[in-house]
């Protein structure tokens, strides 16, 4: 997403040893978990995390109550419209306009005076969300920026301005030789979103990367597109050799209402995946594989929330969080 080479869903996301699996504590699980019984303690990390010393961990945080749709703890993310790290102020003004929180609407209108340019991008947008299309013009501009950061942001925003008149944009943007890797990623993600099956190619070239990480880019533009073709590349995409690309792949399955790759996150706990993973690998499958749990949302998956939320990484335990409040939303 944003700035996403530095915030939790692009993954640069201790947690249990690093020759521990996820399983080792399966045996002490409950049968089966209400979801619903352990929102407190959800809501209770995501809090926590939104008041972090750690930018990285606010705006993960910021990320998980937005995604998770949680108004009543807006008033905590509006705070953080003034922090002092541009990506927590920037995810926590797209959070402002993505449930279209309108008590911070006086908040928003100043910060399109911000001194930094993403900030101010990301306000207009946040604007056009509260009701006034005129600002659309201020991220729309931005396409050209020869700033690629602000670039990039600008694509993404379009994208989720869900306007069509921006795909014209995000084609320039995408076949601009200047434009760097992050810029066309995000210009690849955003015409997804915007529906347009013309991208279907290029998306199934990132998802055929032979770099793992840029096909967790593809199957996350697959999984905005949400046609029938898209969704077929996704299913093939379970039987990646990279675990995570699988997991990935199988929580935009399960974003589109499909199970199908609910045994790829099974076997993370019944197949000792994780026990050869360094320490930095395996907080990124925990937490690909807790977010899979909150798309795909099926009981036999929801029984391992638990031991996610008292992982010792905030990370994970916050994508845990997240998890909890989306499966307890699916219903």
């Amino acid at each position: 997403m944003i700035i996403r080479l530095l915030l939790f869903v692009c993954i640069s996301i201790m947690f249990i040893g690093c020759n521990e699996s996820l399983r080792t504590a399966t045996d002490l699980l409950p049968p089966s978990v209400s979801a619903d019984k352990l929102i407190p303690e959800a809501l209770q990390i995501i809090e926590a995390g939104l008041a972090d010393a750690d930018p990285q961990i606010r705006a993960n945080a910021i990320e998980a109550a937005a995604d998770a749709k949680q108004i009543m703890l807006m008033p905590k993310v509006q705070r953080l419209l003034e922090d002092e790290a541009v990506p927590v102020r920037f995810l926590a003004i797209l959070a402002v306009a993505d449930l279209e929180y309108y008590l911070a609407k006086s908040q928003i209108q100043k910060l399109l005076n911000d001194s930094n340019e993403n900030i101010r991008i990301a306000a207009a947008y946040a604007m056009t969300k509260l009701g006034h299309p005129e600002h659309l013009k201020i991220f729309r501009d931005a396409i050209a920026s020869d700033d690629q950061t602000v670039r990039a942001n600008a694509a993404l925003l379009l994208g989720k301005s869900g306007n069509p008149d921006a795909l014209k944009l995000l084609y320039w943007a995408l076949q601009r030789k200047d434009s760097s890797d992050k810029v066309r990623f995000n210009a690849v993600e955003a015409i997804a979103m915007l529906g347009d099956e013309r991208i279907l190619p290029k998306v199934w070239a990132i998802a055929y990367s032979g770099y793992a990480d840029d096909r967790i880019v593809g199957i996350r533009a697959l999984g905005a597109l949400k046609t029938v073709k898209a969704k077929d590349v996704l299913i093939t995409k379970l039987d990646d050799d990279i675990l995570e690309v699988r997991l990935a792949a199988a929580g935009q399955l399960g974003k589109l209402r499909d199970s199908t790759g609910e045994p790829e996150v099974l076997e993370v706990f019944e197949k000792n995946l994780t026990a050869s993973l360094d320490k930095k690998d395996l907080e990124r499958v925990k937490v690909l594989t807790a977010l899979a749990i909150g798309q795909i949302g099926t009981e036999t998956l929801k029984k391992y929330l638990p031991q996610l939320l008292k992982d010792e990484s905030k990370t994970v335990r916050i994508a845990a969080a997240k998890a909890v409040l989306q499966c307890t939303t699916r219903k």
